[in-house]
């Protein structure tokens, strides 16, 4: 990434974050999410910080910014390996730390943002008081197991991965931060399958857990271990992504999953939920905010989650 472009668009962050507590303290904030260390974001596979004025995390940085968190959005590749989108997120990291005074940060991914934030509290738990994991394949997806089966080395392979790495690009060429970042669209596929996934974990096995549906340890390092994810594939007839990760869901064959990610697979750390009526995108409150209505709103499920951190100390 672009060291400049990050550091500009973290600054513009904390302008805005400044401005929104400014706007607290003079017209009222309960203090509900006031986190100790401020909150970070990391997006899943295909993922962004915004585009045409979208956000990836739709209404949820501005509603915990609200009652006193401090939220910074990181931008990081749309698609490579977990060890390089860590590295990618590990200097902005830094970066935050620097800019906000604090020494730690919560940090919050979503999909291959879980395994994402992982690495960075693994190499450097320093600078991470919390790891919360929302809908990620931590023991791998069943549908990547069944992209995986396309022959490697073959052409469908070549034309699979050619199509999905124009889509990342296109992607980050519209999103606000525009930093070029590189595209592997093979090095996700091996990270998020079962066997890629097994393989991080021997090298980083903080939170995972030992069992084949537990929970991890809570703890490691100093740093908290978090996760949540849904269950439910299809929420809203309104929404079109429904019917792709209803698609997408059928090759877990009768497992419990949100479309893209099986519930036990989901499991870091302390499980907070693992069965919300949520699917993949529900889960970062996409699309636009059209969630199933009987449902907690996955907005709430974050302010929740950021009064749980403070309560804990972080």
């Amino acid at each position: 990434m672009n060291k400049n472009k990050t550091l500009i668009a973290l600054s513009l962050a904390a302008g805005l974050a400044a401005s929104e507590q400014a706007h607290a303290f003079w017209f009222g904030s309960s203090g509900y999410t006031q986190t100790k260390y401020p909150v970070v974001l990391t997006h899943g596979m295909l993922g962004f910080d915004s585009i045409l004025g979208v956000d990836y995390w739709y209404g949820i940085p501005s509603a915990l910014r609200q009652d006193g968190a401090t939220v910074y959005v990181t931008e990081v590749s749309q698609l490579n390996t977990s060890e390089a989108r860590g590295e990618e997120l590990l200097q902005q990291v830094e970066e935050i730390v620097a800019i906000s005074g604090k020494a730690k940060v919560n940090l919050i991914g979503h999909s291959h943002g879980g395994p994402t934030i992982r690495y960075v509290a693994a190499v450097r738990p320093d600078l991470v008081a919390s790891v919360t994991s929302v809908g990620s394949p931590h023991k791998g997806s069943a549908t990547a197991d069944f992209i995986r089966q396309v022959p490697p080395g073959s052409a469908g392979e070549a034309l699979l991965a050619g199509i999905v790495n124009g889509l990342g690009a296109l992607i980050n060429f519209l999103s606000s931060s525009n930093s070029e970042l590189e595209q592997n669209a093979l090095g996700s596929l091996e990270s998020l399958n079962s066997q890629g996934a097994a393989a991080f974990n021997d090298s980083f096995p903080q939170g995972v857990p030992t069992s084949a549906c537990g929970e991890g340890a809570y703890q490691v390092n100093g740093v908290r271990y978090y996760s949540w994810s849904g269950t439910s594939p299809l929420t809203n007839a309104l929404d079109v992504s429904d019917l792709l990760l209803g698609a997408s869901s059928l090759p877990f064959n009768g497992e419990a999953n949100d479309g893209l990610v099986g519930r036990c697979s989901s499991h870091l750390g302390k499980v907070i939920r693992d069965d919300y009526r949520m699917n993949h995108l529900d889960e970062v409150n996409q699309t636009l905010g059209l969630t199933s209505l009987f449902e907690t709103d996955p907005v709430s499920v974050y302010r929740q989650h950021a009064n749980r951190l403070k309560n804990d100390g972080l």
